[in-house]
C-alpha cells in the first residue's frame, strides 16, 4: 500500500526529478508545480500533474506558501516534500502544512525552528557535551562585537557569522579588530537581505581543518542512526566544491565520536526524518587524538545525499517518504549495526561565476 495517495514536490530542477522518482517507486502520485520561467523545465513533465504557480519571478513564487497550499489542496496532495533550499527550512511552511493537514516530509517545526538559530543549535550541543567552538551569542553591532572578543580573549582569525542563515552568506572571515568592526556591520546587511533577520554573531575560526558531515535518519519514535559521512572540505566562496564519502583514512574512534553526536543531538531535539550534522575536524583523521568542533545541523535532505547513498546502498529520499507516512527505521532495514559504506563515490559542483577564484582545500 502507497504511504500517501498523492505528493506534491514544493521545489523544481533536479531534487524534485529525484523526488518524483521515489514517488514512482513508492506508487505515490507525483505533483509539480513550477513557475512561468520553468514552463519549459523537465521537472515539470516528469510528474504526475504540473501546476503553474502565479506571480513572474523566477524565483519567488516557490517561496510562497498561501500559493503552494492552495495548489496541494486543489490537486488533493496529501503530502508535500520541500525537498532543498527554498522552504525546505521554514518552520513556517510546516505548521501551515500540518495546519492544512498534509504531511510535510521532514523534520517537524520544532527542529526546524531550533536548528534555523544556529546559536540555540550551540546551546543544545553543549548541553549534550557535543564540543563546540568558542563563540558569543547574538550581538547587535560591530562594536559589541570587539568588545565582547576583547572581554572573552577570543583569539584572531574570527568569523562573523548569520545566526538564522547558511550556505556562506552573511559569513566574513577577519583578522583583527578593524576587519571585525566593519565586517560585522556587512554580514548584519546581507543576511537581513538574504534571510531576513540580520542577527549575527562571532566565534574562533579553526584554521586547516577538515569539514565533516555525518548523515542522520530518525523515525517517530525515537530511534536514529548515522549514515556515514562526507568529506566537505574543498569549498569556493564558502561552497562546497568536491565531496567524498565516506571520508577518507578516517580511524574508527573518530568516526565513532563524530557519529555518536550527531545522533545524540539529533536525540536531544526529538528530530525526525533525514538531516545532516557538520563538524570542523581539527588534524589528522587517522588520528585517534584528533579533537572536533560542532558548527550546524542541516535540517533538511543536502544536495550530496546520493553519494552517500550510493556508498550505503541505501534510498534516502524513499526513506525520507515512508517515514513521513509513520514507518519506523527498523521496519525500513536501518540498523546501526548494519549500515556499511562499500568503496568510495564522490560529488563535484560545477561553477559558473565568472572571474578567478581561489579555492579553499584542506585536502591531502
Amino acid at each position: 500500500m502507497a504511504p500517501f495517495r498523492k505528493l506534491l514536490v514544493a521545489n523544481r530542477g533536479e531534487i524534485a526529478i529525484r523526488i518524483f522518482r521515489a514517488c514512482k517507486s513508492l506508487g505515490v502520485a507525483s505533483v509539480a508545480i513550477y513557475a512561468e520561467a520553468d514552463k519549459n523545465s523537465l521537472h515539470v513533465s516528469s510528474a504526475d500533474e504540473a501546476f503553474l504557480l502565479p506571480g513572474t519571478e523566477a524565483i519567488a513564487p516557490y517561496l510562497q506558501i498561501p500559493a503552494i497550499l492552495e495548489v496541494a489542496k486543489r490537486c488533493g496532495a496529501d503530502a508535500i516534500h520541500p525537498g532543498y533550499g527554498f522552504l525546505s527550512e521554514s518552520p513556517e511552511f510546516a505548521t501551515a502544512c500540518a495546519a492544512q493537514n498534509i504531511k510535510f516530509v521532514g523534520p517537524p517545526p520544532s527542529a526546524l525552528t531550533l536548528f534555523g538559530d544556529k546559536t540555540a543549535a550551540k546551546d543544545l550541543a553543549i548541553r549534550n557535551n557535543v564540543p563546540v567552538a568558542k563563540g558569543s551569542p547574538i550581538l547587535k553591532t560591530g562594536q559589541e562585537a570587539v568588545e565582547f572578543v576583547r572581554k572573552n580573549s577570543v583569539p584572531f582569525p574570527i568569523l562573523i557569522k548569520a545566526a538564522f542563515g547558511g550556505g556562506g552568506r552573511g559569513q566574513k572571515l577577519t583578522f583583527n579588530e578593524k576587519e571585525l568592526l566593519e565586517g560585522f556591520e556587512l554580514c548584519a546587511k546581507e543576511a537581513l537581505l538574504t534571510f531576513g533577520d540580520g542577527s549575527c554573531f562571532v566565534e574562533e575560526f579553526f584554521q586547516h581543518a577538515r569539514h565533516i558531515e555525518v548523515q542522520v535518519i530518525a523515525d517517530s519514535k525515537s530511534d536514529v542512526v548515522s549514515v556515514f559521512e562526507r568529506d566537505c572540505s574543498v569549498q569556493l566562496r564558502n561552497q562546497k566544491v568536491i565531496e567524498v564519502a565516506p571520508a577518507r583514512d578516517m580511524c574508527a574512534k573518530l568516526r565513532n565520536s563524530l557519529h555518536d553526536c550527531a545522533k545524540r543531538l539529533a536525540k536531544a531535539a526529538a528530530y525526525v526524518n533525514a538531516g545532516t550534522v557538520e563538524f570542523l575536524v581539527r588534524g589528522d583523521l587517522s588520528n585517534e587524538a584528533t579533537t572536533f568542533i560542532f558548527l550546524e545541523m542541516n535540517p533538511r535532505i543536502q544536495v550530496e545525499h546520493t553519494i552517500t547513498e550510493e556508498v550505503c546502498k541505501v534510498d534516502l529520499v524513499r526513506s525520507q517518504i515512508l517515514i513521513a507516512s509513520g514507518v519506523s527505521l527498523g521496519e525500513l532495514g536501518f540498523v546501526q549495526s548494519k549500515i556499511q559504506a562499500q568503496g568510495w563515490a564522490i560529488q563535484l559542483r560545477v561553477s559558473l561565476m565568472p572571474g578567478k577564484e581561489q579555492v579553499q582545500s584542506n585536502f591531502d
